[in-house]
């Protein structure tokens, strides 16, 4: 039996109109199977420009659109925790506001989490220019024990292709306030919590690579992010000091590794063939 579900879509000072445009279309009128609620979170002041598009398409809207502005910017995480409790369905599919979704991406998932998944997540294509411009792909593990022990080092979801459970995302506390990698915190707890976990490895988003898109992954805030997350999971007891040690050394040297390194490396060993062949150290929902 077909499930209503929510889609989650935040966007902040930072996004592009045309880029939030696209996002929104691909992931609500181009679907074959529609959401049946948008929740649309603006994180703090956006522009003049950007706040006509939001009006824009919450009065166009195909679906209705709970729209949802946030006085300050917050951060991703507490975004989505507010888009979470705004949600009038179990069932809610991310989006990130400059992503593509393609057209059957929710008739694809939707039917897995209606036959008892708690999370849903599936394989990207990267691109630069345009859809046209295909850079690489991102396959993420699928075997469910895979998955688990994959955590343990990398991120095994790729963020803007999600679909979840409000329950099992509230049961495990939610993204809380955990910058720059409050996905794979959550999704840690969620392994962590028990929670039936799912990957496709089939793309079904367009992932937009952008200018700055390798100096984001790295640098001293990065780093700082990256041992806050190693040191949360080793508490947790999601990891043990053997591999807290591991991840803070092997993801904490590519926090630092300059951009013109980190590039070449990413393209070479990770975008071209996903999760089987990755380099030491995962990428993370970093925007």
């Amino acid at each position: 039996m077909a499930e209503p579900f929510a889609l989650l879509l935040t966007v902040y000072g930072g996004d592009r109109a045309d880029h939030v445009r696209e996002a929104f279309h691909s992931s609500v009128d181009a679907q074959t199977r529609r959401p049946d609620q948008v929740i649309l979170v603006q994180d703090g002041p956006v522009s003049a420009v950007l706040a006509d598009c939001l009006a824009r398409l919450t009065e166009e809207s195909p679906v209705p659109v709970t729209f949802l502005p946030l006085e300050h910017n917050g951060g991703l995480g507490l975004a989505l925790d507010a888009g979470l409790a705004a949600s009038r369905y179990d069932v809610v599919a991310r989006m990130d506001a400059d992503d593509i979704a393609m057209p059957h991406r929710f008739a694809v998932q939707l039917p897995v989490i209606e036959r008892g998944a708690d999370l849903v997540g599936a394989g990207m294509l990267e691109f630069g220019t345009g859809r046209e411009d295909i850079v690489g792909s991102r396959t993420p593990v699928s075997d469910p024990e895979h998955i688990a022990r994959y955590a343990r080092l990398h991120d095994p979801f790729n963020h803007p292709t999600i679909v979840y459970r409000r329950t099992a995302v509230l049961a495990a506390g939610g993204y809380g306030d955990m910058p720059l990698m409050e996905d794979y915190w959550l999704f840690a707890r969620m392994i962590a919590s028990g929670a039936k976990v799912v990957n496709l490895p089939e793309p079904l988003v367009y992932y937009r690579v952008g200018e700055g898109a390798y100096e984001r992954r790295g640098g001293l805030t990065l780093l700082r992010a990256e041992l806050r997350l190693q040191g949360e999971l080793r508490r947790s007891g999601f990891t043990t000091l053997a591999q807290y040690l591991r991840n803070v050394s092997v993801r904490g040297a590519y926090r630092l590794t300059p951009s013109w390194i980190r590039r070449p490396m990413y393209r070479r060993y990770v975008a071209p063939r996903g999760a089987g062949a990755r380099t030491p150290v995962e990428e993370t929902s970093e925007r």
